[in-house]
């Protein structure tokens, strides 16, 4: 760390001597210190301010009645004179605004890119790169439909973050997540922040993929069974995160290029992914997952030789079933 903790003591000393706390560096210091309501761990704060800058402004507004909370930090900057974020988070827990959240996140046929959070976090990184954590609220109970309610928590880092910093990000995201579900009354158990991993800086083309042959530890393993071709030189990236609202397992060739997809999405938000244009989509299959609609489509499909029409539909099968078995869901068809 390069200045909040030698700041923090040395503001500690003379925060009675005029004018000290004018200067950057103890500006720095309190205003990392009250940024979010006193949330934000202050050495992920160091991490992802840029290097060239100092902290310029931070706010927090609550709005308890409309479940929304939102709060902001920026540094010194930025072309329009309000400075650069630093982080900015977003929260709620009223349905209407979970569902236009998501329709913002994946807009049309639903196919935005998309990558998984590290040890489990209930969430997915989105095509915005914002780190979106969506958590039940048990004290809440649920809506007029009888659903769980939830909260939403989407948290944005600046463009010039240190992304490379292991464990900042999630860090941040999850101490925020945990706050609005305190500040929301929305009761949730408190999440564990990840012990490292950093952010991509592009969901869809930072995504790892491995050798189809060597696939099977992965969490899209099974697609090592599909009768898929073997020397083609075909990958495979595994987006699956059996606690998040979405998954993803990606078929690509050995150049990157993605020559198969097949999403699944949880949430009744999701029934309007299943048609294009007002018709049914071909190649999907539905199922109920804690009480709500369950998704599972192929999308993406390049011509690929010995990728047919029933290798495609043995995929879908595989994946929705392979989704199923890991969410204990139930009532599972196929279009």
């Amino acid at each position: 760390m390069r200045r909040w903790v030698k700041v923090s003591v040395a503001a500690a000393v003379v925060l009675g001597v005029g004018g000290y706390v004018a200067q950057p560096y103890a500006q720095d210091w309190m205003l990392a210190r009250d940024a979010c309501d006193g949330v934000l761990p202050p050495d992920a704060v160091e991490q992802l301010t840029p290097e060239d800058a100092h902290l310029l402004d931070e706010t927090s507004r609550l709005h308890g009645e409309l479940g929304r909370y939102r709060c902001r930090l920026t540094a010194e900057g930025g072309s329009t004179g309000d400075g650069r974020l630093v982080v900015e988070a977003e929260a709620y827990t009223r349905r209407d605004d979970l569902d236009q959240q998501f329709m913002e996140i994946f807009p049309e046929e639903g196919f935005s890119p998309q990558a998984t959070l590290p040890e489990g976090l209930p969430g997915f990184i989105d095509r915005h790169r914002l780190i979106n954590l969506l958590l039940p609220c048990p004290s809440l109970g649920k809506d007029a439909e009888g659903r769980q309610r939830k909260l939403l928590v989407r948290t944005a880092l600046g463009r010039e973050a240190n992304y490379g910093v292991p464990g900042a990000a999630y860090r941040t995201a999850v101490a925020l997540a945990n706050s609005a579900s305190d500040r929301l009354g929305c009761g949730a158990e408190p999440l564990r922040a990840p012990t490292g991993g950093a952010v991509p800086r592009d969901p869809e083309d930072d995504a790892e993929t491995v050798p189809l042959s060597e696939a099977g530890g992965t969490a899209c393993g099974w697609m090592t069974e599909a009768g898929l071709p073997q020397d083609q030189g075909l990958r495979v990236a595994a987006g699956v995160n059996d606690a998040a609202p979405t998954g993803r397992c990606e078929l690509t060739d050995r150049d990157g290029e993605s020559k198969l997809s097949l999403v699944a999405w949880y949430g009744d938000w999701s029934n309007r992914l299943t048609s294009e244009h007002g018709v049914p989509r071909s190649m999907t299959a539905t199922a109920r997952c804690d009480g709500e609609a369950a998704n599972f489509t192929l999308g993406r499909a390049d011509d690929t030789p010995g990728i047919g029409e029933a290798v495609r539909r043995r995929l879908l099968k595989g994946f929705a079933e392979d989704q199923v078995r890991r969410r204990g869901c139930s009532g599972l068809r196929f279009s």
